[in-house]
């Protein structure tokens, strides 16, 4: 069976006969992704992962992986674990994958720039909780929390991000 793919609109993202308000790059999209210019890629991306906070809410799949305060993502450029996860103590630049506000609680890993990442093609393309609606991402996209969960109780490993040009 073929997942049912994730599909970026300029009004949300559409999944499950739902459509979903989100949050993308503060950026806008981009062909040409680079890290750190706060844009989405566009492209066909799979969800490769999920990350949860198991203090703050249960496992929404049987294959989503626990997250402790050692568990961070790297975004050093250059580095042979650049955009992958990686554990504390660790010397490089990276994003903690378990954070004081809720924002990570739920992240579902995309594939871009990964497993084999390219230096300064951008990083953590994630789908995870927005700050708030409209509020910008650093490149990825961002849900409601209660939307978030909804989400991450029916996705796939596979299951395709799809960002297109708007």
């Amino acid at each position: 069976m073929t997942p049912e793919s994730l599909v970026l609109t300029r009004y949300g993202v559409r999944f499950a006969g739902r459509l979903f308000p989100c949050s993308s790059g503060e950026g806008g999209l981009t062909a040409n992704k680079r890290e750190g210019d706060k844009a989405t890629p566009v492209g066909t991306h799979r969800i490769v992962g999920m990350y949860y906070r198991p203090d703050r809410v249960l496992a929404p799949q049987p294959w989503a992986v626990p997250v402790g305060p050692r568990d961070l993502w790297s975004d050093a450029s250059g580095k042979p674990d650049y955009n992958q996860h990686v554990k504390a103590p660790y010397s490089h630049s990276f994003e903690c994958l378990r954070r004081a506000d809720p924002l990570y609680d739920i992240v579902l890993v995309t594939d871009w720039n990964w497993p084999d990442a390219e230096a300064n093609k951008g990083s953590a393309i994630f789908l995870h909780q927005w700050q708030s609606r409209g509020f910008g991402t650093q490149g990825c996209v961002a849900f409601r929390r209660d939307h978030l969960h909804w989400i991450a109780a029916r996705v796939q490993l596979g299951t395709k991000l799809i960002v297109g040009q708007r």
